[in-house]
């Protein structure tokens, strides 16, 4: 059993502190106010960035909910736990890793609520109360709508911020707590011709509201991707979202309603605490599990590498450090078992492949040292295609696994939009090879981590 650690002084306190962990669900990172964003309203996350720390280059590191899910709750690239879609479970070697488990071996009462995302067996050797629940494969609204509090059939996510309410308000006095909320907003429901639904479609904030169209949002971008992505599932559900301008508009208002009514919820849950005592010992995590095609590009979705897919928000605000920052650093999803063992004073698996943040709420000029990241997508699907690459805070290098097409190289700091595909050119020959050679590096490295054998595809499970 991890023991904990007494080293991090600056951390350790007569309570060891309590940590709320939030996680949404295909939250693009602009879709936040502290983001930049002029019209969507979310005033309490914004108050926690404002308060906290606010990482402007976040990213998940596959994309996918299922992988990426994997991933922060172990603290693994997708290349090494290997678990995504038609996967039967998540191997007993990674369960062991995952942070709820650490935490509760390590005196912590645990709590989670909403999407795991990822298929374990007995829940009760990881938490000590746990609820797991998505959408509905119902068509229409009874997708969101089928929890009831005392009675009435409500949202799920007017659920999940009840169950964290009753969780706070039931807490142990002789522990901490880590609770774990996974939000499904703002997820589309696919299985509706309404994509998107909010709690009341009378009380919208943006009903008046004239979105802007994203960038590279005409067909220009759109045709010069692969084949195989013009026809695939980005493509398709974009045609379900995003193909009118009539349908754009409301589909994005309430993409964006959704993550008002989430924020509120967060609200009412930090309200909680003060009534309950506890929220000048409570470190609040807010984060995406992936990054959302919004239009851009003519695509919806994520699972590609391009920014908009892979980028996601993230705060963290931790009541004992009173120096709010805006942290321009790489960080990762993977990033994030590791950053809550260490303010929780708990030793982290060596298997871990992410860093610990936890220095940059001491320190906002503490160096993670990372000079790039792999970002993959390795799921073989092929109305999904494949693709796999490195990021570095200048260049992004990337490849597709199973269809024959061209590598793709951009210079972020002259095209952040990602506009020119710099690979077929001669200038960045030198560029091009050292990144490939970098990320082959890299994938071999974590190829090499894996601690047993991978699960084949289970090929009779649907998407």
């Amino acid at each position: 059993m991890l023991q904990f650690v007494n080293c991090f002084c600056l951390f350790a306190q007569n309570k060891r502190p309590n940590i709320i962990f939030i996680l949404t669900d295909d939250q693009r990172w602009d879709a936040l106010g502290f983001a930049g964003n002029s019209i969507i309203q979310t005033p309490q996350i914004d108050s926690l960035a404002l308060s906290g720390k606010y990482f402007k280059n976040a990213f998940s590191s596959t994309p996918i909910c299922a992988a990426s899910r994997a991933s922060i709750l172990t603290g693994l690239y997708e290349r090494t736990h290997a678990y995504t879609f038609q996967k039967p479970r998540l191997k007993d070697p990674y369960v062991q890793l995952m942070y709820p488990k650490i935490l509760k071996d390590s005196g912590y009462y645990v709590g989670f609520f909403g999407k795991l995302g990822v298929i374990i067996d007995s829940a009760h050797n990881y938490f000590d109360i746990s609820d797991f629940y998505d959408r509905k494969e119902e068509f229409g609204r009874q997708g969101y709508y089928y929890k009831q509090i005392n009675g009435d059939t409500v949202h799920l996510t007017q659920y999940t911020g009840f169950q964290a309410r009753n969780f706070i308000k039931s807490v142990p006095a002789d522990k901490p707590f880590c609770l774990s909320l996974s939000f499904s907003a703002p997820h589309a429901h696919d299985a509706s011709i309404e994509q998107y639904f909010v709690e009341n479609n009378d009380t919208s904030i943006y009903t008046s509201q004239k979105i802007p169209l994203q960038p590279l949002s005409d067909s220009t971008y759109f045709n010069q991707l692969p084949l195989a992505v013009r026809e695939g599932y980005n493509r398709l559900r974009w045609t379900w979202r995003f193909d009118t301008q009539e349908k754009y508009q409301q589909m994005v208002r309430a993409y964006y309603q959704m993550i008002s009514e989430l924020d509120a919820e967060i609200g009412l849950i930090r309200k909680q605490l003060e009534l309950k005592g506890l929220a000048d010992n409570t470190v609040i995590i807010v984060m995406g599990d992936n990054g959302y095609f919004l239009g851009d590009r003519q695509l919806a979705d994520k699972w590609l590498m391009y920014e908009p897919s892979i980028r996601i928000p993230l705060v963290i605000y931790d009541p004992r450090f009173k120096k709010p920052n805006v942290i321009n650093q790489m960080v990762l999803n993977i990033d994030l078992p590791k950053t809550i063992l260490e303010i929780a004073t708990v030793t982290a698996p060596t298997a871990y492949q992410g860093k610990s943040l936890a220095p940059l709420i001491r320190d906002s000029n503490f160096n993670l040292n990372r000079h790039s990241i792999l970002i993959e997508h390795l799921w073989d699907f092929p109305k999904i295609p494949s693709s796999e690459g490195i990021r570095t805070d200048r260049w992004k290098y990337f490849r597709y696994r199973y269809i024959n097409v061209p590598e793709e190289l951009y210079d972020l700091r002259n095209d952040p939009l990602e506009k020119v595909n710099l690979a077929a050119n001669k200038k960045y020959k030198k560029v091009l090879s050292k990144l490939r050679s970098e990320f082959k590096a890299l994938s071999l490295e974590y190829e090499n981590q894996k601690l047993c054998p991978d699960d084949a595809f289970l090929k009779d499970q649907k998407f």
